[in-house]
Parts: structure tokens; sequence; C-alpha cells
């Protein structure tokens, strides 16, 4: 049988999804870069051919380690779902004459290199100013219309994004930026490939006025989207989109749901933007996510980013519930050389909805809890909070041990702040968006109820 190395590190699907689904098609041997989760070991790790703990090289030290490790298991395809080691993983690929997303993969990681290519071909994106010192700053406001968001060019999960209006603002806000990279780098979250990166990289963008009014048949949508797809050979085949709740401020992702609620033609037009950014960027084989946001009215879309990776934590599950896709066995085998049928055109239609909701301390509106109770699952009647035929279930190795209290929400901290992660299915998307509208305004009730009768026996 053949044998893939799987580069394990922060973030992607969680492991008791994900190995059985490669392990299907090859022996996976696991390079484990981050502490691999005991919540759901006994699933996953039947599925391991061997586990092999390191700690993370930098730059080419990561490199040798990831090639080294791939000729001792005589590895076919060498693949990761974590952002911050998808660089790493592409130059050992192409050290080993390995199919992977190739030498242009900091194109689709770092955030100003990304967004020079796009605007050079043509593609439309938010004005931005790449910043590497505090006199940037000043440059950047003498050209761009703020309001500005400040973004970190190596982040994932909203870390260290913060909206700013004016030069003094914008300055706090890069002190801080820095100071929540450096600690995220501190906990894991951080570019594996030169651990330098980040820290210091930012950039500032326009936010551009987005909207949902001409786009969604239905209330409720967020005003961006995302296309996930794979790149086979250079070739880009788009495969689905998943929709979003709006944002928590300033642009925090709380839930993506699948199918979207948009006409098919529609569909196209985000289908034929997404094409044109991935072409662009000049990928081999990976797995894409493409974030676009929506211009009011319907007329056009700006690009927000491509990572070389599945999108999400629960992407792939996503899609395999709704749209039949097993999109990590179609990469393994794609990696491994062997026949994949894509669908001719990407996907719009779904035969349920399924969608994932991140528990956040705050309200529909943004505002933050008044009160922090105690995460537990078990401790909320959910059957009072969904819709006939839905369910939900939590993600356990993204989510707070039962009775962690919530933590508050941070602005700059992101999706770093959540208490947990669920995962939900119902019979329609308009079904799924408003379970988590009920769920989103009942927990820090339901939480608190419990708990204080929990106190009272």
């Amino acid at each position: 049988m053949s044998a893939i190395l799987f580069v394990h590190a922060r973030g992607g699907p969680p492991l008791e999804y994900a190995l059985p689904k490669m392990a299907a098609h090859a022996e996976v041997h696991v390079l484990a870069l981050a502490p691999m989760p005991e919540v759901g070991a006994e699933t996953w790790r039947p599925h391991c051919a061997s586990v092999t703990e390191a700690e993370p090289a930098d730059g080419a030290a990561l490199v040798d380690l990831i090639a080294a490790q791939a000729g001792l298991v005589a590895a076919e395809a060498v693949l990761t779902f974590s952002e911050y080691a998808v660089v790493a993983v592409a130059l050992a690929c192409r050290r080993l004459g390995l199919a992977g997303a190739g030498e242009r993969v900091a194109a689709a990681r770092d955030k100003r290199l990304m967004r020079r290519i796009w605007r050079d071909a043509g593609v439309p994106v938010p004005g931005f100013a790449e910043i590497h010192r505090a006199a940037d700053i000043d440059e950047a406001f003498d050209r761009l219309t703020p309001p500005l968001l400040l973004k970190a060019a190596w982040s994932a999960g909203s870390t260290a994004h913060l909206t700013v209006h004016d030069r003094r603002q914008a300055a706090r806000a890069w002190r801080l930026g820095r100071a929540v990279m450096a600690a995220s780098a501190e906990e894991g979250y951080a570019e594996l490939h030169s651990t330098g990166a980040g820290v210091s990289d930012f950039l500032l963008e326009e936010i551009v006025t987005a909207g949902t009014r001409g786009w969604f048949t239905g209330p409720g949508w967020g005003d961006y989207v995302s296309v996930e797809g794979i790149v086979a050979d250079g070739v880009y085949h788009p495969l689905c989109i998943t929709g979003r709740l709006p944002t928590v401020p300033p642009f925090t992702e709380r839930a993506s749901i699948a199918p979207v609620e948009l006409p098919e033609p529609l569909q196209r037009r985000i289908e034929q933007a997404s094409r044109a950014a991935v072409d662009a960027l000049g990928l081999d084989t990976c797995a894409t996510h493409t974030e676009l946001k929506l211009a009011p009215g319907g007329e056009g879309t700006w690009l927000i980013e491509t990572a070389a990776r599945f999108g999400g934590v629960l992407t792939t599950r996503q899609a395999e519930e709704v749209f039949g896709l097993d999109m990590i066995g179609m990469l393994t085998r794609q990696l491994l050389g062997r026949p994949v049928t894509y669908p001719p055109r990407m996907l719009t239609e779904g035969l349920r909805a399924a969608g994932s909701l991140v528990i956040l301390a705050v309200d529909q509106a943004g505002e933050p809890w008044t009160e922090h109770p105690r995460w537990d699952f078990d401790a909320v009647d959910w059957s009072e909070l969904l819709t006939p035929g839905s369910t939900i279930e939590p993600v356990h190795e993204r989510s707070l041990p039962p009775g962690t209290p919530v933590p508050a929400y941070r602005e700059a901290e992101g999706a770093n702040t959540m208490a947990a992660l669920c995962f939900l299915t119902a019979e329609s998307a308009p079904a799924l968006l408003a379970d988590c509208a009920r769920i989103v305004d009942a927990l820090p009730k339901a939480l608190t109820a419990h708990l204080i009768t929990g106190a009272d026996r």
C-alpha cells in the first residue's frame, strides 16, 4: 500500500474526521509539529501507521526535517491541513519531486504578496498598503481612505485584525497587533517555515462597502462567501461555495454554512471570480479556500484572500454532508497521482444544510456578554433551540473542557477567544440560519441557568 506523510500542526479539520479519510487511500505516517489531541484519539489513532513527534525547526531546517521523515517512511505524498505548515510542506515536496502547492506557495500565504499579484493581474482587491515600520502608517493614510483594517500578513482566524480611523489609532493598533501575534506564536499559532514572520508584517487595507442586497434571497447572511476547491497539476477545480453569518466586529467569523441561498447565476459569477484569483497565484497541486466580499446590489466582488489548504475546521465535513464531496480523499488521491473525478462545474445545490458555529461571548450585534458562565455543552437543552430535524454536536478537539469559563471576546484576538466549535445540520439553509441565531441569543442564559441550578442543589 502507498504511504503518505501527514504533517500535523495547529489548525485544520479534526483528526478524527481527517485521518480516516486519508487512510482509506494510503498508509498514513504522521509527523507531529504540535501536540496530537488526546480528545478523539480512540478514533484517529488506529488510522496511523506511525506518529513521530518533533519540535518545529525553522526555515531550511524544517524543510529538511519534513523531507527526511518522508524518506524514512517512503512517502509518495506529503500533505498538511495547517495554514502554518503549507509553505514548508510545499518546499519539501519540491525537493522530493512530489506533487504539492509549488514554488509560488508563498503567494497563498503572505497577504501582501497575494494582493500585489492580484492587483497586477487586474483581480479586484481593496486598496492596501504594506506596513513594515511606523512610518509606513503615515504614508498609508496619505493615499488610502479610512476607515482601514489593520491586518497581520501571516495571520489566520482573524487574529490581529483591527479597525482604525486615524494615524494615532493605527499606531496603537500596530503595537497591539504585534503583541497579539507574538502571544499567538507562543501558543503555536504562527508561521512555521519562518518563525519570525508575522510579528511585524502587516498591511492596512480599505474597508470596502459590502452588502447582501441583490445577492441572497433570504435574510441572515453575511456579506462574504468562500469558494472551496482543489488545484490539480495547475488546473483549478472550484467545488462549492460556503456562506457565512455576519462577522463579529471587526471581521471575526462566527459561522460557516452550506449550501448558500444564492441563485445559480450569481454562484457562477462567484465561481468565475475565484477562478481568476486562484489562477493568478500560479499554484500547482493543493486545496484552496478563497474568500470574496460581495458588492451591494450584486454588482461584483472583491477578493480577500486565498489559502493553499481547505477552509476552516469543518468545511470539508460540510462539503461531504451537503454535496457528497470527500475533498480530503480527492486531494489525497490527486497527490498520489491517482485518477480523481472532479465535477465538470462547481456544485450549487445540496441535499441538506450543514454548518459550523463558533461559540464567542458576544451577542448577534457583537455586544459582549455581561456574564461569563462556564462552558458545558451538555448543560443546554438544545431541543428548545433547534428546528425539528436539525442536529448539533460539539467538536471536542476545538472546544474548552466542560466547566471552563467562557473567555471574554477580544477584538484583536479573533477566533482565539472562542469557547467551543459546534457542527450543525438542518433540512435547509434558512433553517440552519435560524438555529444559529437562536443559539447565539439564548446561550448565555442557558449556560448561566444551568450553573445556578447546579449550585442550588
